[in-house]
């Protein structure tokens, strides 16, 4: 009888331990993250013996031996690669985007403002005399300048854009590896085949999920649930170890570039957001660099024609253009519109002006400028084309990890139903075994 009693005490207890976990899934299935649980029941036995027999085992009952995550460790590091190469590819996208919003090429971009300057000074050639057209070419140069001012002012927002979101990747990416160290002390501790071990299991795939947006990695998992973590495709570089975890710094050039390191040895991500962000800054700088120059060269050009050429009043032309080491400086130095210097030094009263088409060639400013934009362009198209396809093979590596650590909630129902039936036949023994023992003590 007290066999009887236990079997059905040993379900109670098992198919209520399954019914918890179902429970889990169902409040979880949309949590980010969660593994679907399952319970494996194991058989347990019970012994009889005596001094004249030999022992024989029967049939105790059932016992919930353990809690075990659904998960594919493959399917899950294809998904954690898949999104880091999304993640650095949209995100060098995204900056890419913003270097050709500040330099855009419409009407208000820089080639038409300094094609609209050279249209003017067309204009002034036919009455090189007009006070109307003089100050229209001026007028016409200082948008010019200030069109370059304002990419570069553009530029430098991306820089600060930039700066600050890798700053703010680092510092998140710096706490996902000491949270991943934190894990891994408290996984190496956690019993076997618990619920514990198993939600601490999610918590340290979470992790490494976001880390590989940030940053590229290689993961490996051992036998007790520890995670090794190291730069993707670098060995020798750990960012975690056991219970350790390295810090991520991060230099930021006076040219805008990202520079990573890992105590003091530099590091190169090969995926994530980081290496999305040192792409664009690189990027960054290169076109700003390629502005500053044109903008020096324009004025060296511009200030070059103006000094050949004579004044209304018959002096030499003064410099129209003043700049510094960086676009940012370039503005026009004179309001007087009689300062251009349209006639030549021989008497021709539109003979400067006639040369000043020269300077539109390959090595003008309008060509450059426009070659600047277009090589941007064709960055940002490929970019876009890699993050789209990126974002495809995310997804569908997603899914596929989320096909056997999902919860589906009809499946879920289905197991719920059937514990539950379990569980009112373990309770059904329960009441059998108490009547059956009941009839028997009213025989006495």
């Amino acid at each position: 009888m007290s066999d009887l009693l236990r079997i059905g005490a040993s379900g109670i207890t098992a198919y209520r331990s399954a019914l918890s976990v179902i429970a889990d899934n169902v409040a979880n299935a949309e949590t980010p993250g969660y593994a679907r649980r399952d319970v494996a029941l194991r058989e347990t036995t019970a012994a009889s013996s005596g001094p004249l027999y030999r022992a024989s085992v029967t049939g105790g009952g059932v016992a919930a031996a353990s809690v075990t995550r659904a998960w594919d460790a493959f399917k899950a590091s294809d998904a954690r690669d898949a999104g880091s190469d999304a993640a650095s590819a949209e995100t060098r996208a995204q900056w890419l985007g913003a270097v050709e919003t500040a330099l855009p090429d419409g009407d208000n971009g820089i080639p038409a403002r300094i094609g609209s300057f050279f249209a003017a000074a067309t204009r002034l050639a036919a009455d090189p005399g007009g006070t109307l057209a003089r100050s229209t070419t001026l007028s016409a140069l200082g948008d010019a300048a200030a069109a370059i001012r304002s990419g570069a002012a553009g530029l430098a927002r991306v820089q600060q854009g930039i700066a600050a979101d890798a700053t703010a990747t680092v510092a998140s990416a710096n706490t996902n590896l000491a949270s991943l160290g934190q894990v891994n002390r408290s996984i190496a501790r956690a019993a076997e085949g618990s619920t514990a071990k198993a939600a601490l299991a999610d918590e340290r795939d979470r992790l490494l999920g976001d880390l590989a947006g940030q940053i590229g990695i290689d993961a490996t998992i051992s036998a007790n649930g520890t995670v090794a973590v190291s730069l993707a495709g670098a060995p020798d570089t750990p960012l975690v170890s056991g219970s350790g975890s390295a810090t991520i710094g991060l230099t930021l050039g006076e040219d805008g570039r990202v520079a990573l390191d890992v105590g003091g040895a530099r590091l190169t991500a090969t995926g994530g957001k980081l290496a999305g962000l040192a792409d664009a800054a690189a990027a960054t700088a290169d076109a700003t660099a390629t502005l500053n120059t044109l903008a020096v060269d324009f004025a060296g050009q511009i200030n070059g024609w103006q000094a050949q050429g004579r004044t209304p009043a018959g002096a030499a032309g003064a410099p129209l253009l003043t700049v510094g080491a960086t676009a940012a400086t370039l503005v026009v130095s004179t309001s007087d519109p009689s300062a251009i210097a349209a006639a030549s030094a021989e008497g021709s009263a539109n003979g400067n002006l006639a040369t000043l088409t020269d300077l539109r060639g390959a090595a003008g400013a309008e060509a450059r400028m426009s070659a600047l934009i277009n090589l941007n362009a064709q960055a940002l198209a490929t970019t876009s084309a890699q993050a789209g396809a990126a974002g495809t093979r995310r997804d569908a590596a997603a899914a596929a990890r989320d096909d056997v650590a999902g919860v589906d909630l009809d499946r879920e129902a289905a197991e719920l139903i059937r514990f539950q039936q379990a569980y009112d036949g373990a309770a059904k023994v329960i009441q059998v075994a108490r009547e059956t023992l009941q009839s028997i003590l009213q025989l006495f």
